[in-house]
C-alpha cells in the first residue's frame, strides 16, 4: 500500500469496442495503454464512468482490468473502478478487480438511492474492510447526486487506513482546499476535472485522474508534473494551452468526444454504448480544432 504514489497523472481510460459496440476491442485497449504509458502517465484507471462501466458486465469489467494489468506489466498502478449503488456488489466487484491483478480500486459514492452521509460512511468502511489493498474514494455530486463531505471524508480516514486518495470532481476549489486544510498528508487528493488541475493544485492536489489524458498524454501529465515540482509558471503555460482540449471532451456526454478524437487519430473505433451516442460532426470538429490548437500553443520541452 505505501509503495503505490498517487501523484501525477493518472488516466481514466476508455474502454474501446467493436464497431458495433457489442464487444471490447482489446487491441485496441492494448494499444491505448501501451499510448499511454509511453506519454509518461504515472497510473491507468480501467472501468471507471469514462470507461462506460455502467454498461459492463461483470464478465467484461474484470476482462478490461485483468487486460490493463497485463499490458502495464507493473510499469504504471492499475486503480479499477469498482464502485456501484450497492455495498454487497462494490465488495464483490473490488474482490474480483483485485484478484485481476489491480493495485487499488476506486469507489464512486452510491449513486441513485441517494444515501445520507452516515450511510455513504458505512459504505466506504465496509468496502475499505473487505479488502487489503488502497481505497480511492470518488466524489461527483453531478453524477451521484450526493456529495461526501469533508466532514464524513475525515471520519473515513480516521478508520480506515487503506483510504488513502481522493477523486474530487466536485467543481470546487474550495472543497480541495477544505480537505487539505483537514486532513494534509493524510489523504492524496486528485482533481477530477481536466480543466480545474492547475487550480487544484495550486491548494494542495497531487495531480489529476484525467478524460483528456487519453487523447494527448504527454502533455496533460507535464502539468502535474510542472505542479508537482512547484514550477506554476510552466504549469499555467501548459495548462491554458490545454483547455480548449479539455472543454472539447465535454462538449457532448464523455466519453464520445474523446472516443472521436482517438478515432480520428486512427486509435479505436467511435462506438459508445447506447444510451449514450458517438459525438456528432458538429463535436468531431470541435475536437479535431481544439487538438490544432494545442499542438499549435503548448510550449516546447524544458531544457
Amino acid at each position: 500500500m505505501q509503495a503505490l504514489t498517487f501523484s501525477g497523472t493518472f488516466t481514466a481510460l476508455v474502454t474501446p469496442f467493436t464497431a458495433d459496440g457489442d464487444a471490447v476491442d482489446l487491441a485496441a485497449l492494448d494499444a491505448l495503454v501501451e499510448a499511454q504509458i509511453e506519454g509518461g502517465v504515472s497510473g491507468l484507471v480501467p472501468c471507471g464512468t469514462t470507461g462506460e462501466s455502467p454498461t459492463l458486465s461483470d464478465e467484461e469489467q474484470v476482462l478490461v482490468i485483468k487486460r490493463v494489468v497485463e499490458v502495464a506489466k507493473g510499469r504504471v498502478p492499475v486503480v479499477a473502478g469498482t464502485g456501484s449503488f450497492s455495498t454487497k456488489k462494490t465488495i464483490s466487484a473490488s474482490k474480483a478487480a483485485l484478484a485481476a491483478g489491480a493495485d487499488a480500486v476506486m469507489i464512486v459514492m452510491p449513486y441513485y438511492n441517494k444515501p445520507s452521509q452516515d450511510g455513504m460512511r458505512e459504505h466506504v468502511l465496509a468496502v475499505a474492510r473487505a479488502v487489503s489493498s488502497p481505497v480511492v474514494l470518488y466524489n461527483i455530486p453531478g453524477r451521484c447526486v450526493v456529495d461526501l463531505s469533508a466532514e464524513t471524508t475525515a471520519q473515513i480516514c480516521e478508520r480506515a487506513p487503506n483510504v488513502v486518495a481522493l477523486k474530487d470532481a466536485t467543481g470546487n476549489v474550495l472543497r480541495c482546499q477544505e480537505l487539505k486544510r483537514k486532513l494534509g498528508d493524510r489523504l492524496t487528493v486528485l482533481s477530477g476535472d481536466d480543466a480545474l488541475t492547475l487550480a487544484f493544485g495550486a491548494v494542495g492536489a497531487s495531480g489529476v485522474i484525467s478524460v483528456s489524458s487519453n487523447v494527448r498524454p504527454r502533455e496533460v501529465s507535464e502539468v502535474t508534473r510542472a505542479l508537482l515540482a512547484n514550477d506554476f509558471v510552466r504549469a499555467q503555460v501548459c495548462h491554458f494551452a490545454l483547455v480548449e482540449l479539455h472543454n472539447a471532451m465535454f462538449i457532448e456526454p464523455n466519453p464520445a468526444p474523446a472516443k472521436a478524437a482517438l478515432a480520428a487519430m486512427g486509435r479505436m473505433t467511435p462506438a459508445v454504448r447506447q444510451p449514450l451516442l458517438p459525438a456528432s460532426e458538429a463535436t468531431q470538429r470541435k475536437v479535431a480544432e481544439a487538438l490544432a490548437h494545442l499542438d499549435a500553443h503548448f510550449p516546447k520541452a524544458a531544457s
